[in-house]
């Protein structure tokens, strides 16, 4: 079986065009291939596959073997997949994702694709459809009892459960200390993937991630949308937000008059390869 290892700002996965190959198990697939060790190495494995709907079908399944809805540095890979390797040669693309179709603007130059940005839809904020297990409308600066300490956190789901909590400085915090805690905590039923965010100014921040599936990874497209949203929803940015990640900078926007947030990164080819199954 062919395959493509591919990267956001360090978040990298393993490709599959289904267009091409069929995948049986892909749970059992993306749990071998994703060993760093013993396997490709990645943080999971995406299948991209046709569609009724869309220009292609993003499947993604975490280095556990969990299946995710949504991936935002994955679906700007999956927008560089499409169009380098002539499936669909179009600056603005359609990708079907289990939380929604999502419309991918492309920036190129000379047949290559520089940047991506993804329309990800509106952020989900009620509590029961996060889901997380809290009162009222919103969980924004809330407080929260975990590893027998308490967080004031904010929750938001932008096709999958983010948990936000600011911190003063994000480089000396124990993530993979406090990460597993929260991803496991009762309050979220389907895990949470959880963001450690500091403040720089009005329109920066920086930000560490624990994926659930797959521990602290160097990027996290949808939770850098959700610290941005979060960082919003407290008051402590405006509208437009620089996310600087371990793996490089992601540009969040949240429009007013929509209500739709927008990410725009890179995206990177890294390897082609091959297996026997």
């Amino acid at each position: 079986m062919k395959f493509t290892k591919m990267q956001g700002i360090g978040n990298d996965y393993i490709y599959i065009n289904c267009f091409e190959e069929q995948v049986c198990n892909p749970s059992k697939l993306a749990v071998r291939l994703s060993d760093r060790h013993f396997g490709v190495g990645s943080d999971g494995l995406i299948l991209i596959e046709p569609s009724q709907v869309a220009d292609c079908k993003m499947d993604i399944y975490n280095a556990d073997g969990s299946q995710g809805k949504m991936c935002g540095n994955g679906i700007r890979c999956v927008g560089k997949y499409l169009y380098e390797r002539g499936i669909s040669r179009k600056n603005v693309l359609t990708v079907e994702t289990l939380s929604g179709t999502k419309t991918l603007v492309l920036d190129t130059d000379d047949g290559k694709v520089q940047a991506v940005e993804v329309n990800m839809g509106k952020p989900i904020l009620t509590p029961e459809k996060i889901p997380a297990r809290f009162p009222g409308e919103k969980a924004v600066n809330t407080p929260l009892m975990v590893g027998g300490c308490s967080y004031q956190v904010t929750c938001v789901s932008m096709g999958n459960p983010h948990c936000v909590v600011f911190v003063d400085d994000t480089e000396d915090f124990p993530v993979g200390e406090i990460g597993p805690e929260f991803e496991t905590n009762p309050v979220f039923p389907q895990r949470v993937n959880t963001e450690f965010v500091q403040v720089l100014n009005r329109s920066e921040a920086k930000m560490r991630v624990w994926e659930r599936g797959s521990g602290e990874t160097l990027a996290c497209g949808t939770g850098a949308c959700a610290s941005a949203v979060a960082c919003i929803l407290n008051g402590k940015t405006d509208r437009r937000v620089l996310l600087h990640l371990l793996g490089g900078d992601l540009r969040i926007r949240w429009e007013k008059s929509s209500g739709n947030v927008f990410m725009k990164g890179p995206a990177e080819f890294s390897f082609d390869g091959s297996v026997e199954l």
